[in-house]
């Protein structure tokens, strides 16, 4: 049997991995300023994750939501408490995707309507809701296509009031990236974000805020939203939240009721992905990395402005993205493969930095002067 073929790979094979540094088979070094997708949230195989992971293996690895799970309340607690959220209500599952879907679904539940307002140049994950509200038609299969997802412009907060103004009664939810991912580090205002909060309070739909990959502690603050002073009604969370181990959430307003078999999951939640969903919370809060994420992002955002062949220089924390011309289209491969310094990559011409919260002064400017060379090198070479 042959894997199917849906990911265009790099010729690369990691072997091990130690906080942002990673060795292939052939003992080649690499400094991660990608970090898997943003997942890597406090560097790889922190020993205190490595820790809990292997006690709690040792204990119980897995039931189904049937039984009583101390971890999942444990985590609940603890999520509450580092994110500023204490009286919100916790529902674990297994991917960003699949919180998406569930938010989404629990959204429509909650206000009894079926229209949702996404954005252009979202990407909410590839599930068959999720995927309906992100805007790409390279992902959307025919089955996935429905009238109930209205796509407005990013950022433009008259659309969004012009819009309810119209149906605002019809909408059950709109669903918002604080940050912008795949669509190229796209930062959202906090006129836009306040706009959404506004319109959902007058008419009564959810506010979702898709925090997949721009939340847990990214950008400095727990949810990026957080930067704008508006509260969500629903938080979805995904890539940081186990630090490699598989899990996702949805944390839910009060005010939104559960009710029983409303939503369901074999593994969220399960024993292992709650302990590594702990240990990475309880390392955020000891390591203070959040603040380390304000703190390097700001220094690297800087330092990068100050090279006149990148432009649009962008982000919040360690979330940045930056532009480059076509004159230097090979930049990240050049970094990848002459540098050995994996970063990530946006249509048309973008550099994605998603590294982890725990990347230390040194290892930036490991990567500062690695680009400074690049830059250096390829326009020597053109």
């Amino acid at each position: 049997m042959n894997l199917f073929d849906v990911y265009p790979l790099q010729p690369i094979t990691p072997e091990r991995a130690s906080g942002s540094r990673l060795w292939d088979v052939n003992g080649q070094e690499y400094l991660d300023l990608y970090g898997g997708h943003a997942v890597i949230s406090i560097g790889h195989g922190h020993p205190h994750w490595t820790r809990r992971i292997q006690e709690q293996l040792h204990k119980i690895s897995f039931y189904s939501n049937s039984v009583h799970i101390p971890l999942q309340e444990q985590l609940a607690e603890k999520l509450g408490k580092v994110s500023g959220k204490i009286s919100y209500q916790l529902f674990l599952c297994n991917s960003g995707a699949e919180a998406n879907e569930n938010a989404l679904k629990l959204a429509s539940f909650h206000t009894g309507r079926k229209m949702v307002i996404a954005f252009q140049g979202a990407f909410h994950g590839r599930t068959s809701l999720a995927v309906s509200a992100t805007d790409n038609k390279n992902y959307v299969a025919p089955v996935n296509e429905t009238e109930h997802i209205r796509f407005l412009p990013f950022n433009d907060a008259e659309s969004v009031h012009s819009f309810f103004q119209e149906k605002g009664n019809q909408v059950a939810a709109v669903i918002v990236e604080g940050i912008q991912g795949v669509g190229g580090i796209r930062v959202a205002s906090a006129e836009f974000l306040q706009t959404i909060r506004c319109c959902c309070d007058q008419y009564g739909a959810v506010y979702i805020a898709d925090s997949v990959q721009c939340g847990y502690g990214r950008s400095g603050q727990f949810y990026s939203h957080d930067y704008a002073a508006v509260t969500a009604d629903i938080y979805t969370m995904a890539k940081g939240m186990g630090n490699g181990f598989p899990i996702a959430g949805l944390s839910i307003a009060p005010h939104i009721k559960p009710k029983h078999f409303q939503l369901g999951t074999t593994f969220g939640g399960n024993h292992l992905a709650c302990a590594a969903a702990l240990a990475v919370l309880e390392v955020i809060e000891s390591e203070n990395l959040m603040k380390n994420a304000g703190v390097l992002g700001e220094y690297l955002q800087r330092s990068i402005r100050a090279l006149p062949e990148l432009t649009d220089v962008r982000g919040v924390g360690l979330m940045i993205g930056f532009d480059y011309p076509e004159t230097l289209q090979t930049l990240r491969n050049h970094l990848l493969f002459e540098k050995h310094i994996f970063t990530g990559e946006a249509k048309p011409r973008v550099v994605r930095l998603l590294p982890s919260l725990a990347l230390t002064r040194e290892e930036a400017d490991q990567f500062l002067e690695a680009l400074r060379e690049s830059l250096k090198e390829l326009q020597a070479a053109s």
